[in-house]
């Protein structure tokens, strides 16, 4: 069993997984959602940007896991908690971690041979809002540390011609990642907006694009609600979407 440092707890991710988080480094709802939007094939070779606590790669073994996965953190911290959850789960032959700065990954992984990349980014543009004084909540909110176009630049090196990099972020933003995309040469293909609840505004988008895709052709999903009439109060899609996670969640 891997050990736990001060603050840390197990968090189950369904299927027989779980994951080590602590105050500074956790997952959330959104998290969840970018995995399931973005999960990967089993014949694939996947990458996760900005991992945190590895929640997205773990979640991805869940059912039929990618043939390898690499997970990037810049935080030593956070790579150290993803890298004993990988051991508590036996997964060490699957996800390698990378504790490294996802603008200068050269002779750590091998550009343009990846299939699919994911990354639930810092929402906040540097300088914008109230920064956190906590240093592991404002390079997980704030542009502090990589901007949009650094995030989309190392996903279009590091995807092979005509693979999927998936984000999430705030609707306000969604301009600002499609500039990004198409400047990095990844074509915005796939678009789904996540509601609370019926008659609420988007609280969030989840986007694909694909390197080096043809200009146009996005393709809109049908709206993912949050809440609905079952009786837990999530709708029935986000049930099937938490698996037997939802189990420890509700």
């Amino acid at each position: 069993m891997a050990v736990l440092r001060d603050g840390e707890h197990f968090e189950p991710l369904g299927g027989g997984l779980r994951v080590i988080v602590s105050r500074e480094n956790r997952f959330s709802t959104d998290t969840i959602l970018l995995a399931n939007f973005s999960m990967p094939k089993k014949h694939e070779k996947v990458l996760e940007l900005g991992a945190g606590c590895g929640a997205i790669s773990l979640i991805w073994c869940r059912n039929t896991p990618p043939v390898h996965i690499t997970s990037v953190e810049i935080q030593k911290e956070a790579a150290d908690m993803m890298s004993r959850s990988v051991e508590e789960n036996g997964l060490g032959e699957k996800i390698n971690v990378i504790n490294a700065d996802l603008r200068n990954l050269g002779g750590l992984v091998e550009y343009g041979s990846y299939d699919m990349a994911a990354m639930n980014p810092p929402y906040k543009i540097g300088g914008g809002g109230i920064v956190n004084p906590d240093i592991h909540k404002q390079i997980a909110r704030h542009e502090t540390e990589c901007t949009l176009d650094d995030i989309t630049a190392a996903a279009a090196k590091l995807l092979r011609f005509g693979g999927r990099f998936c984000i999430c972020q705030r609707p306000e933003r969604m301009c600002d990642v499609f500039m990004s995309m198409r400047k990095a040469g990844i074509e915005p293909k796939r678009l789904r907006m996540v509601q609370q609840r019926d008659g609420k505004a988007p609280k969030l988008f989840l986007a694909e694009g694909r390197r080096g895709g043809k200009p146009g052709g996005l393709i809109v999903e049908p709206v993912l609600f949050i809440e609905g009439d079952t009786e837990s109060g999530l709708s029935r899609e986000m049930i099937d979407i938490y698996g037997d996670y939802k189990e420890s969640y509700l």
